[in-house]
């Protein structure tokens, strides 16, 4: 236990060392984007005097020095306060946490999908690595890999909009399902998911087969795996019981790499299918020159991706004991 309690502590602080130094960089850079917020806000008010603007730049602290205003925002933050919105006067974390279910429910709905299918596929296709379906998994592995998530999301609302329009292809409810039960609701948001959490999970898919058919036909070929047939085990024995665990790593190592792509690639599908959640909030913060609320969205989106990598870490030790010291 203290061979595995060490680690994991050293790990969480590397992990806290790494958001600071996200919101370090993120601040300086957006500040460092050509724009002034306050025009923005002034604009939005039918303009504004020069009286006016000042008044703006000292309401929201931009007439401070930089360094002052980081100093500021990070002591705020670290105790939960991410600011006021400049375009919805509201407070970014209340807004990040009523988009965060969304972006969680289509971002962990895509990447299980993906592993799962994509890595059945790909042992599937290693079992017969020279057969037709062997080839055929390859051949849309490399169709499905070399689509970008934004083509493949217009694809599918011009088929299922107008070709052959069975599923819902924008938002994550239907607004005149008032009044519906829980059952219905829950429903509701599945049918609302297919399509984005299709479009996102499509090249990981992609990838994770090819991934998972590299990998067990390494493993296959194993000196044990050739003594557990010897032993008179079924195929199926042999594949999932015995192969399948050792080639998991590579794959669990790309899925927590890969969860960063997953979340900018959700900005992109949640914008195509109008899906509610963090992506089309930071849209909206970058044409609004929001900085409080585009840096909250960063901040949480590189909080997300540092979890799932810390995840990705200890899920080693499960699967390999021999990584549990370490």
């Amino acid at each position: 236990m203290k061979r595995f309690f060490w680690p994991v502590v050293r790990r969480l602080a590397l992990s806290a060392g790494l958001v600071l130094a996200v919101l370090a960089v993120n601040f300086i850079l957006i500040h460092a984007a050509p724009g002034d917020p306050a025009q923005v806000i002034g604009g939005e008010m039918g303009g504004a005097d020069a009286a006016t603007m000042a008044e703006i730049r000292k309401t929201y602290g931009l007439d401070r020095p930089l360094p002052v205003q980081f100093a500021t925002y990070l002591g705020k933050s670290l105790r939960g306060d991410l600011g006021i919105s400049y375009i919805y006067n509201r407070p970014v974390a209340d807004m990040i946490l009523e988009r965060l279910g969304a972006t969680t429910l289509l971002v962990l709905t895509s990447l299980v999908a993906a592993i799962v299918v994509g890595t059945l596929l790909g042992v599937w296709a290693s079992r017969r690595p020279d057969s037709l379906r062997s080839g055929a998994i390859t051949i849309l592995s490399l169709v499905g890999y070399s689509m970008p998530v934004f083509w493949t999301g217009i694809l599918l609302v011009i088929l299922f909009g107008k070709v052959w329009p069975i599923l819902p292809i924008a938002g994550m409810t239907d607004p005149r399902a008032f009044g519906a039960s829980a059952w219905e609701h829950a429903l509701d948001v599945a049918l609302h998911l297919v399509l984005p959490a299709f479009t996102l999970a499509l090249i990981y898919i992609a990838q994770y087969s090819r991934l998972a058919r590299a990998s067990m036909l390494e493993v296959l070929g194993s000196d044990y795996i050739r003594t557990a047939r010897a032993k008179g085990l079924s195929e199926n024995a042999v594949t999932f019981k015995h192969a399948l665990r050792n080639a998991l790593m590579p794959i669990v190592t790309i899925a927590g790499l890969q969860f960063g792509n997953l979340i900018s690639g959700a900005v992109l599908v949640e914008t195509v299918f109008n899906w509610p959640g963090l992506g089309t909030l930071a849209l909206d913060a970058i044409l609004g020159r929001d900085y409080p609320t585009l840096l909250g969205v960063l901040t949480f989106s590189a909080i997300l991706v540092i979890v799932a990598n810390l995840l990705t870490d200890l899920s080693y030790r499960w699967i390999d004991p021999r990584l549990r010291g370490r």
